[in-house]
């Protein structure tokens, strides 16, 4: 607190000018260190003393819905040898808390920021759950959703029925007027499905800001209490043991008329805040930032390395570029943004993923790319062609996502193993065609563990988990075609993890050679130099890791036919993969094939 006062009460006060608010929050900032278990304060202790511990070589992520996953928390505490076989160091649990059944979004709307969802189980449970997690070497990671609350909150019921107090801690207007002024500037985030930015409100004759869906009604950051508020319940899952916080919608926590309300000053005041309470009452505690924008938007919330924001936040364009690269066979923009991210300051921690929970934006860098003939409109609706499997040759499978038929514009979904044709060759039967798609799944995850930054999976993946079309036969999630990658975990699949004549054999035994390797080698670690090298040849990346005097090679031949590749370095190399020792420095990469080569 000495450390920090300072400057947390300039900025409370810059923002809100109020003291006895100010006051307040300290008091309780004080009583949730007071009531922090001894064994957190413990691994508070250890952390502070090696800040940089979720940056660690070994650390890898698991993404999974605790019911798809293993029914509900105490099933997700029964499968923990699993996950550590799976080598994943933290999982983040998808939206746990209470929420309205057919009104959750997935579980973004929460009723309840103290109750966790019947059905999944406790407060006690999760405490639990965290508990043996740390036994066992795990962190855990939960969604902290900021930016609204469910139609059924607590405050939303009581501003329904007109109560001032609680209005005040959402946008509520009597008329369209400023409604309309708002429209005007800010973009829609759902104009398909959620269009427009407000929600009519008849019993109290109101329009409410709702810019996801109409039933998540956007907080009030202007108001203090609700800050106040909010910072409470994020202490409370502190106190829980959770080690890591994904704060949902970061850039949309702040709101102005005349504005786009995306990326506003003030946000980054609010989790500047929000850094500085968590390092006063619970330091072991990271900040995990969900900012789906484009990279000069997204490097901000990592604020500066003297007043640092966000510990890590998630590598959404370079992800949405990777399948781009898949898809046209074309690595210059994967490259250039790659040079980006290699180019930062070693602090700034990126998230690396191939799937996640949610659909996929081609948000590509459309400035750059006309200059290679593909124009946005267009290139969107071939994306989206060829990733659902209507492109002639295209062996990808899934569904579109919100697609507008006036803007021409759609997103993405389907698992990564679908996406690599791992469903269609199995639909098929055709042993060809399955070998190449387990090679391409491959070969995107050699090059994601081989980027700066730490690794993220989602739960299946390990396995290959393909597409889960089951979700239309339920009218909760017909609706909502993400579900289709969000299917159940395949529990009787994962019987097969160890038999390398199936699918998910081999693709568990690579993944598990992979990140054997990567908790093994320092060159693999957040201390090595990351480069990308010119090749020459526009179907292959190559990227260059340098540690201590040794040199790693990770090639990724993103055709569909075979290269030969001459390596940069001189003189004999080894294969990490086959073992085998290159002598002349010349490596042949099969259809999607890749290698790492180390000297």
């Amino acid at each position: 607190m000495e450390k920090h006062q300072d400057e947390l009460k300039w900025l409370y006060m810059e923002l809100y000018g109020n003291d006895s608010m100010y006051a307040e929050l300290c008091g309780q900032m004080y009583e949730y260190y007071r009531n922090r278990s001894a064994a957190l304060k413990k691994r508070d202790r250890e952390r502070e003393q090696h800040p940089g511990w979720y940056r660690k070589k070994d650390m890898l992520g698991m993404m999974l819905y605790i019911d798809r996953f293993a029914g509900n928390l105490k099933g997700v505490q029964k499968k923990l040898d699993y996950i550590k076989e799976s080598h994943a160091s933290f999982i983040h649990l998808m939206p746990f808390l209470d929420t309205i059944k057919g009104k959750s979004d997935g579980g973004y709307a929460v009723a309840d920021f103290r109750k966790v969802r019947e059905d999944l189980g406790t407060v006690e449970d999760l405490a639990k759950l965290a508990t043996k997690c740390h036994g066992m070497g795990i962190d855990l990671c939960m969604d902290f959703v900021m930016n609204h609350t469910s139609e059924e909150h607590e405050w939303a019921v009581r501003a329904r029925r007109g109560e001032g107090e609680y209005m005040s801690r959402y946008f509520f207007y009597d008329n369209p007027d400023i409604p309309n002024q708002f429209e005007r500037t800010v973009p829609q985030v759902f104009p398909t499905t959620a269009p427009g930015n407000f929600t009519w409100i008849p019993e109290i004759g109101h329009y409410v800001m709702t810019t996801f869906y109409p039933y998540q009604w956007d907080l009030n950051y202007g108001n203090p209490r609700v800050f106040n508020e909010m910072m409470y319940n994020f202490l409370f899952f502190a106190n829980q043991g959770m080690d890591i916080i994904r704060i949902d919608a970061v850039p949309y926590i702040w709101k102005e008329l005349g504005t786009s309300c995306r990326n506003l000053k003030q946000v980054h005041t609010i989790v500047r805040m929000m850094r500085m309470i968590g390092e006063i009452v619970c330091p072991a505690v990271a900040l995990l930032g969900e900012v789906v924008m484009e990279p000069e938007k997204v490097l901000p919330y990592f604020g500066t390395v003297e007043k640092p924001e966000c510990h890590m936040l998630y590598n959404v364009t370079t992800m949405a570029t990777t399948w781009h690269t898949l898809a046209v066979h074309d690595t210059r923009l994967l490259k250039k943004q790659l040079d980006i991210v290699n180019s930062l300051p070693k602090q700034y921690t990126f998230l690396n993923y191939l799937r996640c929970h949610d659909d996929i934006g081609w948000g590509l860098d459309y400035d750059t790319l006309k200059w290679w003939g593909m124009k946005e409109i267009p290139h969107k609706q071939y994306l989206n062609d060829y990733f659902t499997g209507k492109y002639p040759g295209s062996v990808s499978r899934g569904e579109l996502y919100n697609d507008d038929p006036v803007t021409k514009d759609a997103r993405f979904c389907g698992t990564t193993a679908s996406m690599c044709g791992i469903e269609s060759a199995g639909f098929e039967q055709d042993g060809a065609k399955m070998e190449k798609a387990i090679r391409k799944d491959l070969m995107l995850h050699a090059y994601m563990f081989m980027q700066a930054g730490i690794p993220m999976i989602y739960s299946g993946d390990e396995i290959g988990q393909v597409n889960d079309y089951t979700y239309k036969e339920d009218p909760d999630k017909c609706s909502d075609s993400r579900y289709i990658h969000r299917g159940a975990f395949k529990w009787e699949l994962a019987e097969n993890r160890n038999d390398k004549d199936t699918v998910e054999g081999q693709i568990f035994a690579t993944l598990d050679y992979m990140e054997k390797l990567r908790a093994q080698e320092d060159i693999l670690g957040p201390e090595a130099e990351v480069n990308t090298w010119e090749t020459g040849d526009q179907e292959i990346l190559c990227m260059i890791r340098r540690w201590n005097g040794r040199t790693l090679t990770g090639i990724f031949n993103f055709a569909d036919r075979s290269k030969e590749f001459r390596l940069p370095q001189e003189g004999p190399q080894r294969e990490l993969f086959s073992g085998e020792i290159i002598e002349d420095g010349v490596i042949t990469l099969p259809e999607y094939g890749y290698a790492w080569c180390l000297k």
